[in-house]
């Protein structure tokens, strides 16, 4: 190419430009034991950032391990995943702590997030009130994931929205926190969510 030459050929086709994907922030939420930790790992692309530790013998005390005698941790901090859900939009989850007494964290951790997944296990939905009236509050966009554990649920989609007196606006929806489509579905009602609210 001589320096008179123009760089692109006349009528040459311009390659696209390529743009990295749209960071957007998810909180997913919920009570002890619900399965946060599991959704964050049944979808993420990357090795989820978890901050497992221990239940001891004092923390078996104070949390209710009736319907999950399994369960040996629990989150301490908040687990962390990303998902690429188009070449426009990569959704980073960050999962927050169940237990009341680390409640002090979730401002920190809910802070940017477009919208929230509220995780529930129907045999003891009174656990996740607290992180329902948490975005009702802030009018934060939200949806009701109903973790099918075992592949059943203990209450219909109706009998759980009657139970938690959210607005007909919030979506309850079942999924199955161990299955990558299922999770991503019920992360796609929550976008349908905030976009929704940025559109009203």
């Amino acid at each position: 190419m001589t320096p008179t030459e123009p760089a692109t050929r006349p009528g040459a086709a311009e390659a696209p430009v390529l743009r990295p994907p749209l960071p957007v922030k998810m909180v997913i939420a919920g009570g002890f034991g619900v399965g946060k930790t599991t959704a964050v790992g049944s979808i993420s692309e990357i090795e989820p950032l978890t901050t497992e530790a221990a239940i001891t013998e004092v923390a078996a005390g104070v949390d209710d391990l009736s319907h999950t005698p399994r369960k040996t941790t629990t989150t301490v901090a908040m687990d962390f995943g990303c998902i690429t859900i188009d070449p426009t939009l990569k959704l980073y989850l960050f999962g927050t702590p169940g237990q009341e007494r680390f409640g002090f964290m979730w401002d920190d951790i809910v802070e940017g997030a477009v919208g929230g997944l509220v995780i529930v296990d129907t045999r003891r939905l009174d656990d996740c009130y607290a992180a329902v009236d948490y975005f009702e509050h802030r009018q934060i966009p939200f949806a009701v994931a109903v973790n099918a554990f075992d592949g059943r649920v203990e209450h219909t989609v109706e009998e759980v929205r009657w139970a938690l007196d959210v607005s007909e606006r919030v979506p309850v929806v079942v999924f199955d926190a161990r299955e990558r489509g299922s999770v991503r579905d019920a992360l796609l009602v929550v976008l349908e969510q905030a976009l929704a609210r940025t559109e009203g």
